[in-house]
């Protein structure tokens, strides 16, 4: 029975270290890590512009196409970073709300990178997001505050730890 408490104690604490240690997901619209095509803005009002940026193509220069979003072909050049290949195109006024691939065909390799446009009726900066938790009485959704999340797993934690060492004594005959 010892073995099975430690065994339990150690998987409780394991969890615990790994949910407190796990290092937060990469932002999924950084292509400069991932060797894809950069849009900036990533949200547009139809009629902005909107500017692509890439490393996969290098200095070489590249062939851009948002076509699907009915801007058609644009060039991109080499831009202020070394290394990177940078153009842009403007969203047509009568572009409809949604999100769109924009491809670029690098001009040395033929490589094809990607990357997603989303096109809104609202700016950015006029959008509202709510705030708060839900008022349902029985409680609501909490912001994720670290200390808070912490608290939460270390309880959870001791409590694992202290379940398995009532166990063990049980299964001893200590007087429980």
């Amino acid at each position: 029975m010892r073995r099975t408490a430690r065994l339990l104690t150690g998987t409780a604490l394991a969890v615990a270290a790994v949910g407190l240690a796990s290092p937060a997901p990469a932002y999924a619209g950084d292509a400069r890590a991932t060797g894809g095509l950069e849009v900036r803005p990533a949200s547009v009002v139809p009629g902005e512009r909107a500017t692509v940026h890439t490393t996969a193509c290098g200095e070489d220069g590249a062939a851009g196409d948002a076509s699907a979003v009915g801007a058609g072909e644009f060039p991109l050049a080499p831009g202020a970073r070394e290394g990177e290949t940078t153009g842009g195109f403007q969203v047509p006024p009568s572009a409809q709300p949604g999100t769109y691939e924009i491809v670029a065909t690098c001009g040395g390799s033929g490589e094809r990178v990607a990357g997603d446009l989303v096109v809104t009726l609202t700016a950015t900066r006029e959008q509202v997001h709510p705030r708060g938790s839900v008022k349902t009485g029985v409680g609501g959704a909490m912001g994720s505050d670290p200390v808070q999340t912490a608290a939460g797993v270390a309880a959870l934690a001791v409590a694992a730890a202290g379940g398995t060492w009532l166990l063990h004594r049980r299964a001893r005959g200590d007087g429980i």
